[in-house]
């Protein structure tokens, strides 16, 4: 549009429902560490009033017609998504419209919202599962806007007021970060004419790319009585951009992706370590990391670190044919199983527009996964593990903390 705000539409045959996601191409990685936790605290105030509209009618407006609003705070984005009947595409813009472009940031429903997040803050440290995660993020890259909470501190959330959350939510929430993406029982000149309704108008100076990040690893312990050990060992990896992308999914797929993954079969089945144990990959737009996650007694904690660095390294020497074919099946599968749920059609063409200007065909990417050999896996592996840098995060009883220590040690040895 002439304000720089893009729109996409996805239009399925034969569907009886629709998602509409405006998403911002910026998030808590935009922050400095004074507005740590601001763009999800600002996510949760534009629904405690927007427009004419109170924090009740938002909801009840959505759901009498039977959609359903939600939203969702990340690093690199921000994103409000309605999903509705056919028909439901008018109200669903014309309230994300206003949560975006209009809340009423009443400063007693600010002070309520603080401490709601503040509750918030206090339930991710008193979960473990979710405070590991944040230790090993904190652990990778130290104190950049990667290495913090998506939900900020007490401290930071603390210091908004109205008027300063206003000025972040028109910097955050610029036309030209914005994309309006809908799928499903969506009609374009519809969409197009509604675009322009309810977002022509939106202006202001979006937040500067951010900083690119830098893994610097570390490790983070913490002794606290459960009846697990928490896990998490990350390494270097690429980022989203990357032409190895998909060389590092696959990876992980083949590392710790199922069942019949490395790290299941070596440290569940042959050896009783865990009872969970996975891998992952997580990328932003510059960079990203190779994940390990488990949960184990405490006694087994080193062992199993020092299996899942050996498996690790094992991916840099050996993948195997079958293994390979395993992985990129999964992948695809999991690919084209998105593709037939509006939403994930909605909120993957806004992600892709955001960071490649354009939306990618699935045949285009099944190709990528399909010209991954066994060589580049195996050369991504060698140098993700050249700088010889990890990061590592251990939550759980005294016994257990070692666990961090030997993954790095069995890591760079």
């Amino acid at each position: 549009m002439s304000n720089g705000v893009r729109v996409v539409c996805d239009p399925i045959d034969g569907l009886e429902t629709l998602a509409l996601s405006v998403v911002a191409g910026r998030g808590a990685r935009s922050e400095d560490e004074s507005r740590s936790g601001w763009s999800h605290l600002l996510e949760h105030m534009v629904f405690k009033g927007a427009g004419q509209r109170s924090a009740k009618d938002i909801v009840e407006v959505v759901e009498a017609e039977g959609g359903q609003i939600n939203a969702a705070t990340g690093y690199e984005r921000t994103s409000f998504q309605v999903r509705a009947l056919k028909g439901g595409l008018d109200l669903g813009s014309a309230v994300l419209a206003d949560l975006v472009q209009r809340p009423t940031m009443d400063r007693a429903d600010l002070v309520r919202e603080i401490q709601v997040v503040g509750q918030e803050i206090a339930e991710a440290a008193d979960t473990p599962d979710d405070l590991v995660f944040e230790m090993a993020q904190e652990a990778a890259f130290g104190a950049q806007p990667l290495g913090r909470s998506i939900l900020g501190s007490d401290a930071s959330i603390g210091k908004a007021s109205s008027a300063a959350l206003s000025e972040w939510r028109a910097t955050l929430y610029a036309p030209a970060n914005l994309i309006i993406s809908a799928s499903g029982a969506v009609d374009e000149d519809e969409l197009l004419a509604l675009a322009e309704r309810d977002f022509g108008q939106a202006a202001g100076e979006g937040a500067p790319s951010p900083d690119e990040a830098a893994f610097v690893g570390g490790l983070r312990v913490a002794a606290k009585a459960l009846e697990q050990a928490n896990l998490v060992f990350l390494l270097p990896a690429v980022g989203v951009r990357d032409d190895r992308y998909f060389t590092l999914r696959l990876f992980a797929e083949i590392l710790g992706g199922g069942m019949a993954s490395r790290l299941f079969q070596e440290a569940r089945e042959k050896r009783g370590l865990a009872y969970a144990v996975d891998a992952y990959s997580e990328t932003y737009a510059d960079t990203g990391v190779l994940g390990v996650f488990a949960g184990c007694a405490a006694g087994d904690a080193a062992e199993l670190a020092k299996v899942a660095a050996g498996e690790i390294r094992g991916m840099a020497e050996r993948i195997e044919a079958s293994e390979l074919s395993r992985a990129k099946a999964q992948l695809k599968a999991s690919m084209f199983m998105a593709r037939e749920q509006p939403l994930s059609r909605t909120e993957q063409a806004a992600s892709q527009v955001l960071l490649f200007d354009r939306t990618l065909p699935t045949a285009e990417l099944a190709g990528e996964i399909d010209a991954v050999s066994a060589a580049d896996i195996m050369a991504l592996g060698e140098w993700m593990l050249a700088p010889r840098r990890a990061a590592a995060s251990v939550l759980g009883p005294k016994a257990a903390l070692k666990a961090a220590e030997a993954f790095e040690a069995a890591l760079t040895r």
